[in-house]
């Protein structure tokens, strides 16, 4: 007979939820894997939900339910856990990434970084480079190796619709310096090549129509809206529908006061041909000072004292 495992008390609902859907796949002899099968999602789904740091759609509660063979227990369980309390738990954005993995579509606004689904490989390493990473080349990696995970699903053939605004402060403000923009201006051009990756840019003379903070409104399989945005040290997710009503107005305005699209792939080429030369000027500026150093050293060494040297003898 399974026995429930003794735990430290908790005030969170969502994790004594997380318990008894724990408990149920216990009791049900099944294991993390063979549920993450049968869901057609991966362990680490059900083992994030077990946790209580990831909420399930309510079809997904009923299918754990049927398995089990829990009748609505679970089903009963889940309306009655306050999951606005999770955006405090420490992993938050595990949560908003576990939601995007599963996502059927993607709208983002920007400001003053290029979004991680879009950032190539070096510019992830300059932006993490300045972050509590600082000094810290493995965890620099790591990070970075995440972030490029993320973006498999949404860049790879097939892939859910992202649509992207960028502030124009995200393509003029400079990680890594000019040859890292450079690379990063030439993969935003590659990745609007995508049938399902739309690029806008909102310019800067339109900033005080649109919106003040980034933001992420992600649609979920099960029709559902999630809206995740971050204050200074806090991620915030939320599905309540006045609050997603909210943000999909500020969305709209922002989309409003975009460049179309051909504009603002055309500003990206702009902002690239600007980092390239900029890149060109610092290299023709490093070998200038490369070739003064030499004369330098040159004169140093023809106008130094004369040492003498003993004569050879005949």
């Amino acid at each position: 007979m399974t026995q429930r495992k003794a735990r430290a008390a908790t005030a969170s609902s969502a994790v004594m939820f997380g318990e008894e859907v724990r408990f149920a796949r216990d009791a049900a002899g099944y294991r993390q894997e063979d549920v993450g099968k049968l869901l057609h999602c991966d362990r680490t789904v059900i083992s994030r939900t077990e946790g209580g740091k990831r909420k399930p759609s309510p079809e997904e509660v009923e299918e754990l339910d049927r398995l089990y063979g829990t009748g609505d227990l679970l089903k009963r369980l889940y309306g009655r856990v306050d999951w606005t309390a999770q955006v405090e738990h420490p992993d938050w954005f595990q949560g908003h990434v576990d939601m995007e993995a599963e996502a059927v579509a993607a709208r983002i606004f920007q400001l003053a970084v290029i979004h991680g689904l879009l950032q190539c490989r070096v510019y992830a390493e300059a932006v993490f480079a300045i972050s509590d990473a600082a000094g810290k080349p493995k965890v620099i990696e790591e990070r970075t190796a995440a972030r490029l995970a993320r973006q498999k699903r949404f860049l790879g053939p097939d892939g859910p619709l992202l649509q992207v605004i960028l502030d124009e402060s995200a393509i003029r403000t400079v990680f890594g310096g000019p040859g890292v923009m450079r690379r990063q201006m030439q993969h935003l051009l590659a990745v609007a090549r995508l049938p399902n990756v739309v690029i806008q840019v909102a310019p800067f003379e339109c900033r005080q129509a649109i919106i003040d903070k980034s933001m992420v409104m992600l649609e979920m399989p099960d029709g559902r809206t999630c809206v995740y945005s971050e204050s200074l040290d806090r991620g915030h997710s939320s599905d309540d529908p006045a609050i997603v009503a909210a943000h999909r107005r500020s969305y709209d305005l922002a989309h409003g006061a975009a460049l179309p699209v051909a504009d603002s792939l055309a500003l990206i080429a702009d902002a690239l041909k600007g980092f390239k030369d900029d890149e060109d000027r610092a290299r023709h500026d490093c070998l200038a000072q490369e070739q003064l150093q030499r004369r330098q050293r040159g004169r140093l060494h023809r106008g130094g004292p004369r040492v003498p040297r003993p004569r050879p003898r005949a």
